[in-house]
């Protein structure tokens, strides 16, 4: 092979393994915004029809990566029952996520700690509509305290 042939037969496998390092990294990229696109976790929030702070919520929700579909109501109190709120406890809308219910307000951050600690529970709730909390108005005055939602007495989940 003359030096020049040899130096076309490298500069041609330098190239076919550019152009492989750049075709496979376009296809990485592509296939990892897929599935970030793609990891949405899908969230049903039942809501009194004419409450906004729950829309407030939902698109909180969905500012954080969720696909929130909305199902307006009047039957939060027999969907409280169903998953064992207490009435002391009732949130203002509730929000199924990730096989868990998730009642009111509750912050992102502790949203995500249960889809990640994947607890025996049915799920938690934030009690009322705290002024400050995630799509309601107003400053936050006091920790809120979100409450497990399992059999049994209730116990606090987090405070944040």
């Amino acid at each position: 092979m003359n030096p020049s042939t040899a130096e076309f037969t490298k500069f041609a496998m330098n190239r076919r393994a550019m152009l492989t390092l750049l075709v496979g990294a376009t296809a990485g990229i592509i296939s990892t915004s897929s599935r970030a696109a793609g990891e949405s976790k899908p969230v049903t929030l039942y809501k009194d029809p004419q409450c906004g702070c729950c829309e407030g919520y939902a698109d909180y929700l969905r500012s954080n990566g969720f696909a929130v579909s909305i199902v307006p109501t009047h039957d939060l109190p027999l969907l409280d029952e169903k998953y064992g709120i207490p009435t002391e406890l009732s949130p203002c809308h509730i929000s199924l996520i990730g096989g868990y219910v998730v009642g009111g307000h509750v912050p992102i951050e502790v949203v995500h700690r249960l889809l990640a600690e994947k607890p025996p529970i049915t799920g938690i709730t934030l009690p009322g509509m705290p002024m400050g909390s995630p799509g309601m108005t107003g400053r936050k005055t006091e920790p809120f305290k979100i409450y497990e939602i399992a059999k049994g007495s209730p116990k606090i989940y987090a405070t944040v």
